[in-house]
């Protein structure tokens, strides 16, 4: 799975963030509010019918419009660029200790909560 483009990261950011389901509108709205220059309806309509051929988001019909939701939450989402980003590399114990090196005491912490509940 690929790493997403910066509208692909802003219409994602408010899909995670929302309740449920958005309209294309309702994206629209959410990102133009954070933007000085705003994007078009149908610039947001074609990055996230992008999004969901590519199985990220799954598109329903509401009305006469569509209205998109993730398929996997971000942290979802976030593993499995660890596990693609992983699978390029033929040494992982490797990058598991240059990993281990790079992220901050209370990660580490956090990765030992999650291998001991694992295991358990």
């Amino acid at each position: 799975m690929a790493d997403l483009g910066a509208l692909e990261r802003a219409i994602m950011d408010r899909l995670w963030a929302a309740d449920g389901p958005l309209l294309v509108r309702e994206m629209l709205d959410k990102i133009n509010a954070d933007r000085a220059e705003p994007l078009a309806y149908t610039t947001v309509q074609t990055v996230a019918d992008r999004l969901a051929s590519k199985g990220i988001l799954v598109r329903s019909p509401a009305g006469r419009a569509n209205q998109y939701a993730p398929v996997r939450t971000r942290e979802e989402y976030v593993a499995s660029l660890m596990i693609d980003a992983l699978a390029a590399t033929p040494d992982r114990g490797s990058v598991f200790a240059h990993f281990v090196e790079l992220v901050d005491g209370d990660d580490v912490q956090r990765l030992r909560d999650a291998l001991r509940t694992r295991h358990e």
